[in-house]
């Protein structure tokens, strides 16, 4: 049974989650507080997890920072009732996922944990079309490489949302990271970089020398 850690000090949001998710076949855990799910959090890891974005004592990105989310196996959403454009940009480049906003339908709130925990199964980089060693790699967390593993594949922002369990307005935060961190101009210069055009290139014109 798939867990997934919700992180809310409103007992009415907690509840409504713990039973939309629960009737979905979801072991829910419910944290209070910011310290008590990082106790958890470092040694298990869950399908999902839900946190909000204004915790007593401890902001949802401030959170996001002490779980070193950029790096933590499951997928995060940041979830708030005062978020904006500059939070969701903040708590996606903080580690997050994707963001949802109060009030929300719990029944789409499972739907986009079902569709983010099926992404990350799905998710193997064995078949990878990119090239995996072009300069700038080691810069781009997990998100951003999933992100830019479907831009390879020609897919829009809502075909990339909607197969990573995300909204394209995410996907498009994505994307702009990923150009400012490879120095790409253009997704034609992006597709050079991260296909190794240019290495191939290079390669058949020494290749053709012999």
């Amino acid at each position: 049974m798939s867990e997934v850690f919700i992180v809310d000090e409103d007992p009415l949001v907690r509840g409504a989650l713990s039973i939309v998710l629960g009737d979905e076949g979801f072991k829910v855990t419910s944290f209070v507080d910011a310290e008590s799910f990082l106790n958890a959090a470092r040694w298990r890891t869950p399908a999902c997890v839900l946190i909000d974005g204004h915790l007593p004592g401890c902001s949802g990105l401030e959170l996001l920072k002490a779980l070193d989310a950029r790096r933590y196996p499951a997928p995060i959403f940041v979830i708030s009732g005062r978020g904006d454009i500059a939070m969701a940009v903040d708590a996606i480049r903080n580690g997050a996922l994707d963001f949802i906003e109060k009030p929300f339908d719990p029944a789409t709130v499972v739907t986009r944990v079902r569709d983010a925990i099926r992404a990350r199964q799905d998710l193997s980089r064995d078949n990878s079309i990119l090239a995996r060693d072009f300069h700038g790699h080691e810069r781009l967390s997990a998100r951003e490489w999933d992100v830019l593993e479907r831009i390879a594949r020609g897919a829009s922002n809502k075909e990339t949302g909607r197969e990573l369990g995300i909204s394209p307005r995410t996907v498009e935060v994505h994307r702009a990271r990923i150009m400012e961190k490879l120095g790409a101009k253009n997704t034609a210069d992006l597709m050079r970089i991260v296909l190794g055009r240019e290495r191939s290139h290079h390669s058949a014109l020494l290749s053709g020398r012999h």
